[in-house]
């Protein structure tokens, strides 16, 4: 059931992120049914190189990585573009992830290399009016990211989970772009669980300033 919006405030540009396996596709497809946003959603079946990065990370880390960054910068612009005629949008990443992932998966050398181009290529890129950054243990995640089934990701280890939990976490100590909700979502279910969605909604049109954290209780379902 779509909710009541039209007289509250929206953020015009929603950005959702967290590590792999939390939630963030489902929520964002979730708040575009509902607000009637526009969504720009992470396209990794199209990425050529990721089913060998799982398989053998250092192969083909910076590869994977470089794909990554352009075709996200190819839907910033996209968003850009369509910014003349669409009043609100919602996005399951921030371009600045892809830094955030190569500082986990690249060699020093490697990561010279994609500063250079990652700095020439994010110039331009707009800021969100809110980000929603979900959280949740390796265990969680890996659960998670098991009954979803998809067999490039068997190979995804808890210790490469964890570096990316601890990157995010140290990212987002220090954010201030944009107003912050951090969501413990380890207890929560936002696919089917209306109750925990419209708790997140709330949060959302209450108009959050600066850095929100939001810790639900367990869901029921």
């Amino acid at each position: 059931m779509k909710l009541a919006i039209k007289e509250n405030p929206l953020p015009k540009y929603i950005a959702i992120e967290g590590p792999i396996g939390v939630g963030k596709t489902t929520l964002a497809n979730k708040l575009a049914t509902n607000f009637n946003y526009d969504a720009f959603l992470e396209r990794p079946s199209e990425n050529p190189f990721l089913k060998n990065f799982y398989k053998n990370p250092s192969q083909s880390a910076l590869a994977t990585q470089l794909f990554f960054l352009f075709q996200r910068m190819q839907q910033i612009e996209e968003l850009k573009q369509r910014s003349l005629f669409e009043t609100v949008r919602v996005a399951d990443f921030l371009i600045q992830k892809d830094r955030l992932f190569a500082e986990v998966t690249l060699s020093n050398e490697e990561m010279d290399l994609y500063d250079k181009i990652y700095e020439h290529l994010t110039i331009d890129a707009p800021t969100p009016d809110l980000v929603i950054y979900l959280q949740a243990p390796v265990d969680v995640l890996m659960d998670r990211i098991g009954k979803r089934g998809n067999p490039n990701e068997q190979f995804l280890t808890p210790d490469y989970l964890e570096r990316l939990n601890d990157a995010y976490k140290s990212f987002f100590l220090y954010y201030e772009s944009s107003p912050l909700l951090i969501v413990n979502a380890a207890d929560i279910n936002l696919e089917s669980n209306d109750d925990d969605f419209d708790m997140l909604v709330g949060q959302i049109m209450s108009d959050p300033k600066g850095k929100k954290f939001i810790n639900p209780q367990p869901s029921i379902i």
